[in-house]
């Protein structure tokens, strides 16, 4: 193995590049959103969102949640 190639990724390895759409990326957000569900904490965490949307910081998650839905779509913010 000459030095150019130490540096290349191992095929398999977490830092190998999958292309557009990682599935390994995939796979851990399924399972640790299939754990959330599991632990029962859904109810309290959507409360709790619920809450922080009625309190003095619903404006500013508001303005975060649609800033990051124009980004999503490859839109451009507006100030």
């Amino acid at each position: 193995m000459n030095k150019k190639d130490e540096n290349k990724p191992v095929a398999g390895s977490l830092l190998e590049n999958e292309g557009e759409g990682s599935k390994s990326a995939a796979r851990r957000y399924a399972q640790s959103t299939q754990e959330f569900i599991e632990s029962g904490k859904v109810d309290e965490a959507a409360h709790n969102a619920s809450e922080a949307l009625e309190g003095p910081e619903g404006d500013e998650l508001r303005r975060a949640e649609q800033e990051s839905k124009n980004r999503a779509v490859g839109g451009v913010t507006k100030k």
